[in-house]
């Protein structure tokens, strides 16, 4: 049975790429500037979007058919992190409506922060980048934990820097392992539909509190 939303919530934390910020464009030209290096064809956009969720990993999987043990994993691996770093937010940005968002939960006084499974060398610059990391409550990445999502202990983590209440706190996501952690947190779940996702249908299969299918719903259900 899905929880209901508290009223208000102790803290609305959120997972950061494909939920509270796009980081797609930048995925996709940094793997496809990869490829050319390898003199390889772009791939298409949409073809690269719903895996970037899934981090580098699922890129040097996609774009080269190559997995951490392969020959040349490494190379690649490591060349597109330097790539992803050296333009981290040359075209990445809040999702549309997700900055009045977190206005409205300011103006209530309701803290907001983001735990993911990003690591701090790209975490931290982007934040900074989109002139987040003043507004940010907390910001938990792996680096920060023992171990990441789905475990809940970064969400944990995050409610005690803010001093708020799990059983009272929202987590919101957009892939399966989020749900996992918030649920395990003794959060209210929200899946979203919007983000990095191949099938949008499995979103279902989450069992989350709650699903929203855009930004817009998601500013509905949470104010």
């Amino acid at each position: 049975m899905s929880r209901p939303l508290p009223r208000p919530p102790s803290t609305v934390l959120f997972d950061l790429d494909g939920t509270l910020i796009d980081t797609a464009p930048d995925f996709i030209r940094c793997l496809n500037a990869l490829r050319k290096d390898y003199e390889l064809t772009p791939l298409a956009a949409d073809g690269i979007r719903p895996h970037v969720s899934d981090g580098a990993r699922a890129m040097i999987r996609l774009g080269f058919g190559l997995e951490p043990d392969d020959p040349g994993y490494r190379e690649r691996h490591a060349r597109f992190l330097d790539l992803y770093e050296a333009g981290i937010c040359e075209e990445t940005e809040l999702f549309r409506g997700m900055d009045n968002l977190l206005g409205a939960l300011e103006d209530a006084g309701v803290p907001w922060g983001i735990v993911t499974n990003k690591p701090v060398r790209f975490a931290e610059p982007l934040l900074a980048a989109l002139a987040l990391e003043s507004r940010c409550g907390a910001l938990i990445c792996p680096d920060h934990v023992n171990e990441r999502k789905p475990s809940p202990e970064g969400l944990h983590l995050a409610c005690r820097q803010m001093g708020a209440e799990p059983a009272r706190a929202i987590y919101v996501g957009d892939h399966a392992r989020d749900i996992e952690a918030g649920r395990n947190a003794g959060m209210v779940t929200v899946a979203v539909r919007y983000g990095y996702i191949v099938n949008p249908s499995e979103v279902d299969l989450w069992q989350a509190d709650h699903t929203v299918d855009t930004v817009d719903q998601l500013v509905n259900l949470l104010q």
